[in-house]
């Protein structure tokens, strides 16, 4: 391997010394376009045009080695030199689809998709129907933000090879994309290890993808004390600007079960390093007073992971109450698509186990532990969400400090996408 190396770079260099002695390249050009090949996929890309272009000086119109050419333009960046490379071969000679398509993908690399999307079209008019353009047409329609437009490329693609793979997988994609309507269900169960029944959790929803974020209407059904409770809650996450976006949420209940009004707002954003980082609070009003939770959190994606921390700051009487978790997502195809791992210390101010009635200082600062693994998954094109969450607590009793019970906890939850 060492000796073909050095074979390759010495064969280079004497081709570039007689480039730059002004001479004529006399060699066998498809000698030379194999070393320059074999230069170029071993990140040898100058000394690669180097040869490339010595043997065009001789054979201009060999148009393999000059798309060879634009192609590591491409791979580098250099978007303009690979334009003029495809648009010479083109120029000489329509009929070439691969070149076709090294320029269509060197325009959508370029963040250029009306240039790609011409090209596409113009490259159909030599291959009309043919799937792989098609294919490209679709890609730079859904760059240029026209995803219905996509979809009918698609079409065209599927009528003619139903069975066709890619565009299979690229419909899914477009109808996750266009579903901009969700409803879902979820029920959780929490069973203790003494003095308390089972309590029991419903939730439906129905939320909405907008220009401007997503918004979720929820009504919250609990089963818990021997008493039924509805409460109505209304999520916003608007889009602010690029890497900055907020959540809001309002909340009410004619329920002892629930806070009479509960109101959040978090803001956040990313970071450099692939960090995130938020900042906000939550506010549970009842007929006593007030409690006002800060909150946050700190989070990197590395991969296919997502690790965050969130933590939350509770002032009270007596200085402040804190608790917070860790938590750990892996994720497979998508964002719908993982598994999570989250551990939990301190009392958890957003659950809804008790009857906070004149009791909310002394709750917020029971003691707490808790684990849970979750997974979560889609199904029928990623039209269907099913999640599953099973975990467990030590919670401290809030009549009886010192003394603690095990809660085990169930949750299960659907989701439906759909246009």
């Amino acid at each position: 391997m060492l000796r073909f190396n050095i074979t390759i770079f010495l064969c280079a260099f004497m081709l570039v010394t007689l480039s730059g002695q002004g001479s004529k390249y006399n060699g066998d050009p498809d000698a030379s376009f194999a070393i320059a090949r074999e230069l170029a996929f071993n990140q040898e890309r100058n000394e690669a045009r180097d040869t490339l272009l010595f043997i065009l000086t001789k054979f201009p119109n060999y148009h393999d080695i000059r798309e060879f050419l634009g192609a590591t333009y491409s791979w580098d960046g250099l978007y303009a030199d690979a334009r003029k490379a495809f648009s010479f071969i083109i120029k000489k000679t329509a009929e070439r689809k691969d070149t076709w398509k090294a320029w269509i993908n060197n325009e959508l690399w370029a963040g250029q998709s009306l240039n790609a999307l011409d090209l596409a079209n113009r490259a159909l008019l030599h291959f009309p129907h043919d799937a792989d353009l098609l294919y490209q047409k679709a890609n730079a329609q859904i760059h240029g933000d026209k995803p219905a437009e996509a979809f009918a490329t698609l079409q065209l693609i599927r009528d003619r090879d139903p069975s066709n793979v890619k565009a299979i997988n690229f419909e899914n994609f477009l109808n996750d994309k266009l579903s901009f309507n969700r409803v879902g269900f979820s029920t959780s169960h929490e069973f203790y290890s003494k003095i308390f029944n089972p309590m029991h959790y419903y939730a439906f929803k129905y939320g909405r993808q907008t220009k401007f974020g997503s918004a979720i209407a929820r009504v919250n059904i609990h089963r818990r004390f021997e008493s039924t409770g509805t409460q109505f809650e209304v999520d916003l996450y608007p889009r602010i600007i690029k890497g900055l976006y907020a959540y809001v949420n309002l909340g009410t209940s004619g329920s002892f079960l629930f806070p009479d009004f509960r109101y959040s707002a978090e803001l956040f954003t990313s970071l450099p390093h692939s960090l995130e980082a938020s900042l906000g609070f939550r506010a549970l009003k009842y007929s006593t007073g007030t409690t006002v939770i800060y909150t946050g959190s700190v989070g990197w994606y590395t991969g296919n992971s997502y690790l965050y921390f969130r933590p939350y700051i509770i002032p009270n009487d007596s200085g402040f109450s804190k608790s917070g978790s860790i938590n750990f997502r892996k994720y497979r195809s998508d964002a719908y698509n993982y598994s999570s791992i989250s551990i939990g210390v301190g009392f958890s101010p957003l659950t809804d186990r008790f009857d906070y009635t004149g009791l909310e200082n002394s709750i917020i600062n029971l003691k707490s532990q808790s684990f849970s693994v979750g997974h979560y998954f889609t199904t029928s094109g990623n039209k269907l969400a099913w999640g599953i969450n099973a975990g467990i607590s030590r919670q401290e009793i809030s009549f009886n400090p010192g003394h603690f019970n095990l809660i085990y906890s169930l949750s299960i939850s659907w989701d439906l996408k759909f246009k």
